[in-house]
């Protein structure tokens, strides 16, 4: 790890920033030493180089395929014991705006009107009834989830289950220009700011006092993952391992499917573990980074992670993740905002593995295409666990495309009657103004595409094999 020196020139920005950053009251001191460290951390250049040719391989013990983990102890009070020692932390911080939504990503209905949201208090609530233990449940938000948060929260008031919030940091947008703070130019409003990504989630557990309150109550383990992804379940079988073999930090990684192949990978590099992002790799190997036969895995973002190595690392000021500059526009103004990433942290750990999981434990939700999936008649909810039907011989999902009048939660809905049957169905692309009705079957490959300006309606009970459908006398 090479740390560079800052420039005399860097060095006066450093210190005007500095003096602007202190006259920022919306913040805690807490926020703001860690905006300028991270700031310096940045103008000093101290990137990590990788030696491409370092790179090797990660071998079993190092990421450990699911299927050799030992089994879970039979008896329930071995489980309930492995249980209490566990907190599940999920991201919250993100909006539905992509979706068209307003609000927390975590509140739109994702099956039967249950939200994200619903199905992980649900999951947790199972867990504690059937265990009799008690594993709490803490929100990440970001201020910009975190009033809608609160308020949504209480629905669950009489669940058996606690859950906490806590926050993320507030860090103000750089203006690239002149290096100021953006809300320092009288942009007070929340485009001034930023959340730093979710390498945050470690300091922000401190700060916010939850860290030490967690290990008060003998609290061990952390299952960090994103609000959105539905395969993101308690799994008894890691947490057994992690606690057997003292290993401070597990990133969670599956195969990778040509759908995947931006996604970080876990590699070996000097004698340790970490993680591997495209933005990282030299771009005359890029191809070979996107390749599935060298880099097989890639970074589910589900983490299990040890408090008291959290707490120790954070003290020390020793988690200084790879800073990914983040160049935006606000009102006309270039702008930067600087993030880490939670999984880059795997480097700074003791024992630090990777788990080779199922792809079931990766399902997230990103556009209208996934509600697509997780709607129609491939999955079914029970316990708050979504489980995918049997009745599918494939391994893998459909892949679907749907165009943009599709993109919004609101649209999509509108435009199908009911969810078509998709167990036998390989690939669909919808383009145009098209319309679903109810009761319809789409098996192999299906193309949709309504000739521009004509509005297409599929009739309900429609079986489409193997088709492309441009028109209604296609169908």
């Amino acid at each position: 790890m090479a740390t560079a020196t800052i420039s005399p020139a860097d060095a006066e920005k450093l210190t005007k920033l500095r003096s602007a950053v202190a006259g920022l009251n919306q913040i805690s001191e807490n926020e703001k030493s860690g905006f300028i460290n991270l700031v310096s951390r940045y103008l000093s250049g101290e990137a990590q180089h990788i030696e491409w040719s370092k790179i090797q391989t990660p071998t079993d013990e190092v990421v450990v395929p699911y299927d050799t983990l030992a089994p879970v102890p039979e008896d329930p009070v071995e489980a309930k014991k492995l249980l209490d020692k566990l907190v599940v932390l999920k991201l919250n911080g993100g909006l539905g705006t992509t979706m068209g939504c307003t609000g927390p990503k975590s509140v739109i209905e994702v099956c039967n009107g249950l939200t994200f949201l619903d199905l992980i208090v649900i999951q947790i609530e199972s867990l504690n009834s059937k265990y009799g233990c008690n594993v709490p449940l803490l929100l990440l938000n970001s201020f910009n989830t975190d009033e809608d948060t609160q308020k949504i929260v209480q629905k669950y008031d009489n669940s058996n289950i606690e859950i906490h919030t806590f926050n993320q940091s507030q860090y103000p947008r750089l203006v690239v220009e002149d290096f100021q703070p953006l809300p320092s130019k009288g942009n007070a409003g929340k485009d001034g700011w930023y959340p730093p990504g979710h390498g945050d989630v470690f300091p922000s557990l401190m700060n916010s006092g939850k860290l030490d309150a967690l290990l008060s109550q003998g609290k061990e383990y952390v299952f960090v993952a994103n609000s959105d992804n539905l395969g993101a379940v308690v799994d008894l079988k890691i947490l057994n391992h992690l606690i057997q073999n003292k290993n401070e930090y597990c990133m969670e990684v599956t195969p990778k499917t040509l759908a995947d192949v931006k996604g970080g990978t876990l590699i070996s590099y000097e004698g340790k573990v970490q993680l591997l992002e495209i933005a990282q790799v030299p771009d005359e190997h890029v191809n070979e980074f996107k390749s599935i036969e060298k880099f097989k895995i890639f970074n589910t973002n589900n983490l299990w992670v040890n408090l008291n190595a959290i707490k120790r690392l954070v003290q020390a000021d020793a988690l200084k993740m790879e800073i990914i500059p983040n160049p935006k526009e606000v009102d006309g103004v270039k702008v930067l905002q600087l993030e880490t990433a939670a999984g880059a942290a795997i480097r700074f750990f003791d024992h630090a593995i990777g788990i080779n999981v199922p792809r079931s434990r990766f399902l997230p939700v990103k556009a209208t295409s996934d509600l697509l999936l997780v709607q129609s008649d491939l999955y079914t909810v029970s316990d708050g666990f979504v489980v995918r039907n049997k009745a599918r011989a494939n391994p893998a999902n459909p892949s679907i495309e749907l165009g943009p009048e599709f993109k919004k939660v609101g649209n999509f809905l509108s435009r199908f009657k009911s969810i078509p049957s998709i167990i036998e169905l390989d690939s669909l692309k919808v383009t145009g103004d098209v319309w679903f009705g109810a009761a319809i079957t789409l098996k192999g490959k299906v193309t949709i595409a309504a000739k521009p300006g004509v509005k297409l309606e599929i009739p309900d009970g429609a079986v489409l094999e193997n088709k492309e459908i441009h028109g209604p006398e296609d169908i």
